[in-house]
């Protein structure tokens, strides 16, 4: 369930537009790993005491830039987004930055493979 600006407590509007709502909806897209300001936190919304990384909005659109999880295609990643986000944006197109990807899940070293012997005694069995 996508929540709505009414449902955000606190939620700091800009020109009409949720921008913690617009944070929580990309948080909740299922591809989306983070937000992510930027190296230098470009893209962010200023808010009186805090800022939002990762969401951006101004007169003429919505800009949001994220993490996405391994595997997810980015295509699909930004569909997401850009379709979860319009009943907010209204006329303003959303641009969907992907500015890094989590990394592969870890996989387990490789073990000998059966038919080759290892040059370590097996413990288990006596030594002769």
């Amino acid at each position: 369930m996508t929540p709505s600006p009414q449902d955000m407590p606190g939620a700091a509007p800009f020109d009409g537009i949720e921008v913690d709502a617009i944070a929580a909806i990309v948080r909740g897209c299922a591809g989306v790993s983070a937000l992510d300001g930027g190296r230098f936190g470009e893209v962010a919304s200023y808010l009186p005491g805090r800022t939002v990384p990762g969401v951006a909005v101004d007169d003429s659109r919505i800009r949001v830039q994220v993490r996405s999880k391994w595997g997810v295609p980015a295509t699909d990643v930004a569909a997401m987004i850009t379709a979860a986000l319009a009943p907010l944006a209204g006329p303003r197109p959303v641009d969907v930055t992907i500015a890094d990807i989590d990394d592969p899940p870890a996989t387990q070293p490789a073990g000998p493979t059966a038919g080759t012997v290892s040059p370590w005694p097996d413990p288990v069995l006596p030594l002769a």
